[in-house]
């Protein structure tokens, strides 16, 4: 069986998906695939932002050997969870494949719901189908409604350091519950 895949979108992918990528590869270890894309190309093979890069190595994470990547479809497909850092990307992935939609958050929107999912209800043991169960159990939490404007992570790009540190802290606002209930901590 596959690992559990998680994929971050964002625009250029130099900023916030790598962030999320890192972190999340942090706190999930070799338990998920954790990758990320832009919806963009601009800063294809690009390192890491140099502060994105900074928080991601203050939080004990390592951003060596990232490189930027434009987001392809078949990475969709074959993604069980995918975080957006907007709506607008998160309406630019299910625009590309609609029916992703069921497993498409922005990120702050899936770590606000995830406070309301039973872990009593989540299969225990094997990661993989507890993730999809955890994604499911976010899903039907939505009921359909749209993501906010406060669960969209601020570009921080050439914003300095202090915005950088705020987004790393939004995203590890969901890391830390996520891996809590998909690891059974």
């Amino acid at each position: 069986m596959p690992p559990f895949t998680i994929l971050h979108v964002c625009m250029g992918n130099i900023c916030r998906s790598p962030m999320a990528e890192r972190l999340f590869r942090q706190a999930l270890g070799d338990q998920v695939l954790s990758h990320s894309a832009g919806t963009g190309g601009w800063h294809e093979g690009e390192e890491m932002n140099p502060p994105a890069a900074r928080q991601v190595r203050a939080r004990g994470a390592d951003p060596e050997g990232f490189s930027a990547r434009k987001l392809r479809a078949d990475e969709i497909d074959s993604a069980d969870l995918i975080l957006t850092a907007t709506a607008d990307q998160f309406d630019y992935v299910t625009a590309l494949r609609p029916d992703s939609a069921e497993r498409t958050f922005v990120l702050g929107e899936f770590g606000r719901l995830l406070k309301g999912v039973d872990a009593s209800t989540l299969p225990a043991g094997d990661v993989y189908e507890r993730g999809v169960a955890l994604v499911r159990a976010v899903s039907v939490l939505r009921a359909g409604h749209p993501a906010s404007p406060q669960d969209d992570l601020d570009d921080p790009w050439g914003r300095g350091d202090q915005v950088f540190s705020r987004v790393a802290d939004e995203i590890l606002a969901t890391v830390e519950p996520f891996a809590a209930l998909l690891l059974e901590k």
